[in-house]
């Protein structure tokens, strides 16, 4: 890793920082921007970094810098109903970045990438709420996945395009490599 590296990633957990607060209040998970944030550096910067830019962006909240939805932080956050979905961002970038690197990224590809990506985080967080809140499957489904996905999909799409465009414009200006 290089210098580069490590301000793409901090600049990644930025952008993830700046769209949590794109966010509406609906208990008992609130539909927030970071998904498709998630996917957006994940399609960006691919496993590693996309990776990175999500766990420097989970320390940063845990340790009180209000960056998740609605200016929150600390470490309450984590392990509160929400907090499955949070933890759910690492697997989530992570598997959307290496589907693309062992695939390719193309639209396509990404569009795949960022669907997986964003089911990836919905189970984490279904599982979560479903454990934290003591509810029933049916409960946690209906509340914690089920009004999540047709979003979850327009997000994936918008995800899928401005970070396939973005990345090309990186890679042109020699800005990000292929091996990032």
């Amino acid at each position: 890793m290089n210098v580069k590296n490590y301000v793409l990633a901090a600049l990644g957990a930025a952008i993830i920082a700046v769209l949590a607060q794109v966010s509406i209040p609906v208990p008992p998970v609130p539909f927030t921007g970071q998904t498709l944030a998630i996917g957006l550096v994940a399609t960006i910067l691919g496993s590693r970094l996309g990776t990175l830019s999500v766990g420097v962006y989970l320390l940063i909240g845990a340790v009180g810098v209000p960056v998740f939805a609605n200016f929150s932080g600390g470490f309450a956050k984590l392990v509160g109903p929400t907090g499955g979905y949070l933890i759910g961002f690492l697997p989530a970038a992570y598997l959307t970045g290496l589907y693309l690197e062992k695939t390719s990224y193309t639209y396509v590809q990404a569009a795949v990438a960022n669907i997986i990506g964003m089911f990836v985080a919905l189970i984490f967080g279904t599982i979560w709420l479903k454990i934290s809140g003591d509810l029933s499957w049916t409960a946690a489904m209906a509340g914690g996945m089920t009004p999540f996905i047709p979003l979850g999909l327009v997000k994936a799409a918008l995800a899928t395009w401005l970070g396939i465009y973005v990345r090309n414009r990186l890679m042109q200006a020699k800005l990000l490599l292929a091996t990032n």
